[in-house]
């Protein structure tokens, strides 16, 4: 037998994982194509100066709004022409009727992105580059959504919002969302300026939409709907609950497009794309039960698909290779400076220095169909089934769909 053994073709090694190159991170179109570029080149176009009009697919108007559906991302709508026929119906408008998407930015997260849209600027400079991130001046973690410890606003994000400098410049300036957030830090630094107007119901924001973007010869009103964005976190973007909310939104940006003034335009727009993620160990890698992923770690930051990762002191490094050899066949790895350098939260050269400290020792953003739950410290983000941050298509491409009068 042994020598019958000997002449068996030998059994191949099995070869190390090779990470994934952070060149092959599919990179957020800053400066010509995100969601921090949209306001400044409508204000622009509407004679708002100091702002560029760096999207250049698109035509000035004297009133333009934009309405902003939570987690309603490129993909959903694309994927869902008979829950949403009036909407697939504008694919061929968007982005001035290239058909072409958005790019939200990095990370494709709620926080973020909203602070993307309203001051311009992409995370590097605005400062809100996840859901969670360290504060240098307190060590702890910062909930940039739930502003969690409290934080002086405007400490955080000095910066005047697109909506402020149109105010400013004698443009009528309107927001109309939930009463619930008129009030909020995140709208503090990141959408005030002119008039907030809470109403409840979806059907009222829209005409009350459409009225103020009639109230003057220049305006710029922004609307916003979130429950798409809950519903799929909830249920799965393939629930009929999620279906449910499509089809209703649908109707509502039929109604607020029937409705518009002259030389108006309307934009339909996304914070960032949603996917599912099966219930099983190997989609759903739970740092609180693995001890190589949080050996040398001091704080998990960001969200399961999008991770800011912060190390004790000295171990940045080890972290750094740690996260390579366990997740780097799954999930682009990179250090503070790596990410920064490719430009995953602004071009290169942008990072404002306050921001800096707030990434992590190590960003990791996912490829496959994966998250980095933590079942003991995020009981609630753990259990979602529908999830988002990464720069996959799915979670990154968001429609800017235009309809004019």
């Amino acid at each position: 037998m042994a020598a019958e053994a000997l002449w068996q073709d030998p059994v191949p090694l099995a070869l190390d994982p090779v990470p994934l190159a952070l060149d092959t991170a599919p990179l957020p179109e800053y400066g010509s194509g995100s969601l921090a570029d949209l306001l400044p080149t409508l204000a622009a176009g509407q004679g708002v100066p100091n702002l560029t009009a760096a999207i250049p697919e698109l035509t000035p108007a004297d009133r333009n709004c934009v309405f902003l559906i939570d987690g309603l991302g490129w993909e959903q709508i694309t994927a869902h022409p008979d829950e949403a026929p009036y909407l697939t119906s504008l694919l061929g408008s968007s982005r001035g009727n290239t058909g072409r998407p958005l790019t939200a930015g990095f990370p494709a997260t709620t926080a973020t992105s909203l602070a993307s849209v309203g001051t311009g600027l992409p995370p590097a400079v605005h400062g809100l580059p996840g859901y969670t991130v360290r504060d240098p001046a307190t060590g702890a973690l910062m909930n940039q959504l739930r502003w969690k410890p409290w934080t002086a606003p405007h400490v955080w994000q000095p910066y005047p919002t697109v909506f402020q400098l149109a105010d400013a410049a004698g443009v009528h300036t309107a927001q109309v969302s939930s009463p619930t957030f008129a009030h909020t830090p995140l709208t503090e630094v990141a959408l005030s300026g002119g008039t907030f107007l809470g109403r409840l119901s979806g059907e009222e924001r829209m005409d009350l939409a459409a009225e103020q973007l009639g109230a003057g010869d220049r305006s710029l009103v922004y609307t916003y709907y979130s429950e798409v964005d809950g519903k799929g976190h909830r249920f799965g973007v393939d629930s009929d609950a999620w279906r449910g909310q499509l089809m209703y939104v649908d109707r509502l940006v039929q109604r607020l497009a029937e409705q518009l003034p002259p030389r108006a335009a309307l934009y339909v727009t996304a914070d960032h794309g949603m996917i599912d993620i099966p219930f099983d160990e190997e989609s759903r890698i739970d740092f609180d039960e693995d001890w190589e992923l949080r050996a040398g770690v001091a704080l998990l930051g960001g969200e399961g698909r999008a991770r800011h990762v912060y190390a004790v002191p000295g171990a940045a490094t080890d972290v750094l290779t740690v996260w390579r050899e366990v997740l780097g066949e799954r999930f682009w790895v990179a250090s503070r400076d790596e990410a920064i350098a490719a430009g995953w939260f602004g071009p290169p050269g942008a990072m404002d220095e306050r921001v800096y400290g707030r990434i992590g020792d190590v960003v990791a953003a996912a490829h496959d169909d994966v998250v980095i739950t933590a079942s003991v410290r995020e009981p609630h983000e753990s259990a979602m089934v529908g999830m988002h941050g990464s720069m996959t298509p799915v979670e990154q491409l968001v429609p800017l769909l235009e309809v004019r009068s």
